[in-house]
């Protein structure tokens, strides 16, 4: 009996994973919802101008004025794929490091060190309360590339 429950536990799993599979192209070599993302495909990367603002202010200790906040909370709202808000902050943080000529170095501005403000673009889905892909279930939270040394 046990090997009948096996049989049909293993044929249900091969239909749900081949579905998958055609889902999220499996045979791509970057397949799944945030291959959505990809500016090779069409998409748009924002520039996020106000979550520019926002990170640098906050990365040297300023008050951030409620209009940079609102901006950049509704900008990254505005990304309407929600896999695609990390990779656009992802990609404003290395613009902005490309802009200030930041190397290997550790300061990006003065009082700002470049840790810091990795940390502080990537947690800004979960100060404006937008959402996220999350492994962990929840919907809004830091986003995944901050515990990576190389962004």
């Amino acid at each position: 009996m046990w090997m009948k429950t096996v049989f049909w536990g293993l044929l249900l799993f091969m239909l749900v994973a081949t579905t998958m599979a055609v889902e999220y192209g499996a045979r791509s070599h970057n397949s799944g919802p945030w291959s959505w993302c990809d500016p090779a495909t069409g998409y748009k990367v924002s520039t996020l101008t106000g979550c520019r603002a926002m990170v640098k202010l906050q990365c040297v200790g300023s008050q951030v004025p409620e209009a940079v906040l609102r901006d950049c909370c509704q900008q990254l709202a505005n990304i309407n794929n929600e896999w695609c808000r990390c990779g656009d902050l992802s990609n404003m943080l290395r613009s902005v490091y490309q802009e200030l000529g930041v190397r290997e170095g550790k300061e990006v501005l003065p009082g700002c060190l470049k840790e810091v403000m990795k940390l502080t673009a990537a947690s800004v889905p979960e100060v404006c309360k937008v959402p996220i892909p999350n492994p962990s279930g929840d919907r809004a939270g830091v986003c995944y590339w901050a515990a990576y040394p190389d962004t």
